[in-house]
């Protein structure tokens, strides 16, 4: 289930979120049947933009940091999820190893490594870091803003198992997407759960594939609902071989942009609404709000300016950017102290655990909110609606606002299980 979030919306219940609070039982039934064929990814983020007529989630993460925004009152939930992980994977567990990213700078994701630690430690663990960061050959203490601090130590590999000096870990947790590619020293491990696969790491995985999956899940959720999936599913196009620095493969891009735009204007007129269609062009294979820009008009993109055109070329780890997804833009309707906010929703396992508002204050409601400057608003239990009031009619206690959100971030984590069983090199082909 869902826990019951106070979310940043207010006034009446909208019609695409009374039908999902409504069919809540086959909704749970349908999910249920679903993870008894799939294995959901062991932990997940989803970031979803509310536009009121329409609800969808518009980029997931597969190795997730943030950890730190969650408020204390979630990690009961996450302790409970995590357990629930750990049983299924290795029941035997003792030693559980973290692969952080190579961030000793970023105080931010290192409080998130804390918090991260901190679960699985209270899920009944060992938990110490192995960093693949050529810099750490010793361990290093590295303090918190809260006074804490955490070790990183050198990542050993030995007889075809990697952990730290004397701890060998059961399964060893990525936190690290491997945007710059996998290295030697996690490939091959025969002996040992390695969670999430390297196969879901951002040197293989493309968004557009995600995508592809997520529409058919929306497709299918869409008829057990009697809705429309596109209420629910971002549309999209796809480039290769783009390179915005030599400016070859824009004609694709023009294209696809077109293509994608005139999608949205038809559905717009299907529906009576009065907004203006965006497409957000981004990296296919890529994080941290990198390459990423709003077009409302392809003949935009012939007159790019030389700042934007820089910003487009390389992503995280100075990757060259050459396969792009063109996504159709849905606007946010959320608002926090005044700034444009989007939730972001945290599972592990299968199961929702928390999340958070990000928000912008010099940001539209029409542009991507992950970037520099933007801030991050915990989300609060609802107390006062959390058990029905004695005497009270049936159905007078508040409905779980946030349930829906966490119903789409679920949907697009069955998406990334069905895109992992598909891109999965070792998996069983039959004729």
């Amino acid at each position: 289930m869902v826990p019951h979030l106070i979310t940043a919306l207010t006034g009446p219940i909208n019609e695409l979120e009374q039908r999902v609070i409504d069919s809540m039982p086959a909704t749970e039934r349908w999910f249920r049947l679903e993870w008894m064929e799939h294995t959901p990814p062991f932990y997940t983020s989803v970031d979803i933009r509310n536009a009121g007529f329409k609800l969808a989630p518009v980029d997931t993460n597969l190795f997730p940091g943030g950890w730190n925004h969650l408020t204390p009152e979630m990690l009961p939930l996450a302790v409970q999820a995590a357990m629930a992980a750990i049983e299924k994977i290795c029941p035997e567990a003792r030693n559980l190893l973290i692969v952080p990213e190579n961030h000793k700078r970023n105080s931010s994701y290192l409080s998130s490594l804390a918090q991260l630690q901190r679960i699985f430690n209270m899920a009944g663990l060992n938990v110490r870091m192995g960093s693949i960061s050529p810099e750490v050959k010793t361990p290093v203490v590295l303090d918190l803003p809260d006074g804490t601090s955490i070790t990183l130590e050198p990542l050993l590999r030995e007889r075809g198992r990697v952990g730290l000096k004397n701890f060998d870990p059961c399964t060893i947790l990525l936190n690290n997407d491997l945007s710059a590619g996998v290295p030697g020293i996690l490939e091959d491990l025969q002996t040992q759960h390695l969670l999430p696969p390297l196969h879901a790491s951002w040197s293989v995985r493309r968004k557009s594939r995600h995508f592809r999956s997520y529409e058919e899940v929306s497709k299918r959720f869409g008829k057990l609902l009697g809705i429309d999936p596109w209420l629910i599913n971002p549309l999209f196009g796809q480039c290769s071989e783009v390179d915005f620095a030599s400016n070859t493969g824009m004609e694709c891009l023009q294209t696809q942009v077109d293509t994608v735009l005139g999608k949205i204007r038809r559905k717009y007129k299907e529906y009576g609404i009065h907004e203006k269609p965006f497409v957000i062009v981004k990296n296919d294979n890529g994080t941290c709000g990198l390459g990423v820009m709003t077009v409302r008009d392809a003949k935009e993109l012939s007159a790019l300016a030389p700042a934007t055109l820089a910003a487009m070329t390389v992503s995280k780890d100075g990757q060259a950017v050459h396969d792009i997804l063109i996504q159709e833009g849905v606007l946010t309707q959320e608002r926090v102290q005044q700034a444009v906010a989007e939730p972001v929703v945290y599972m592990v396992d299968r199961y929702v655990v928390g999340g958070f508002y990000r928000i912008h204050a010099q940001r539209g409601v029409d542009e991507n909110l992950n970037t520099p400057g933007a801030d991050f608003v915990p989300l609060a239990f609802h107390h006062s609606t959390q058990l029905p009031q004695p005497g009270a009619r049936p159905g007078a206690s508040a409905p779980n606002r946030f349930y829906m959100y966490g119903v789409v971030a679920r949907l697009a984590m069955l998406a990334a299980s069905y895109e992992l069983e598909a891109t999965d090199p070792n998996a069983e082909v039959y004729d």
